[in-house]
């Protein structure tokens, strides 16, 4: 199911297709393609929904991806899981992919700054870069964007809303020093 907001911007027939699955941080619009996950985003997010997507739940693999990602975000939220083992499908450009693929190598329950990341890439002149590539990482909290802050630590934009990134970094730490589940 798609909520409305979301349903108003999908197409009649594409290959990805869409669920909304409840969270603690707000519902996530979670879509996938045969090959993997394409996107989770807040129905808040202000980007629009990727072309190319419907929610008319025909595609099997897309179905049973789906079905993997809900399981392993509520697993996630209950403190259940550190790691996604989902197959993605992201779509970008080289330079946007290779920031996402740094984003997934940020153990969870740390953060990294936008320098430190552009490092990962091989350019430390490249933050800019980096940051813009972030805000368009289309895999939310899989592709743990949320784990990159300012230089001087400070929570930085996020296209889920700077509270649901603090709910986000403060869940995983909690889970990671073993101080229980927030959910």
């Amino acid at each position: 199911m798609t909520t409305a907001a979301h349903r108003d911007r999908v197409a009649a027939d594409s290959a990805v297709e869409v669920v909304t699955i409840p969270s603690p941080v707000g519902a996530l619009s979670v879509g996938a393609s045969d090959v993997g996950i394409r996107f989770v985003m807040w129905d808040r997010d202000p980007r629009p929904v990727p072309d190319g997507t419907t929610d008319d739940h025909r595609g099997t693999a897309r179905r049973h991806i789906l079905e993997r990602a809900r399981v392993q975000l509520d697993e996630y939220f209950r403190g259940e899981r550190t790691e996604f083992d989902l197959p993605l499908d992201p779509q970008g450009t080289p330079f946007q992919q290779a920031a996402w693929a740094a984003l997934r190598t940020i153990p969870y329950g740390e953060t990294v700054s936008y320098g430190h990341q552009a490092r990962l890439l091989g350019d430390v002149r490249k933050s800019r870069a980096v940051g813009a590539a972030n805000g368009k990482n289309p895999i939310g909290i899989v592709v743990p964007c949320h784990r990159v802050v300012g230089s001087n630590g400070s929570l930085t934009g996020f296209a889920g809303g700077l509270s649901a990134k603090a709910w986000l970094l403060d869940h995983e730490r909690t889970v990671a020093t073993g101080a229980g589940r927030l959910f």
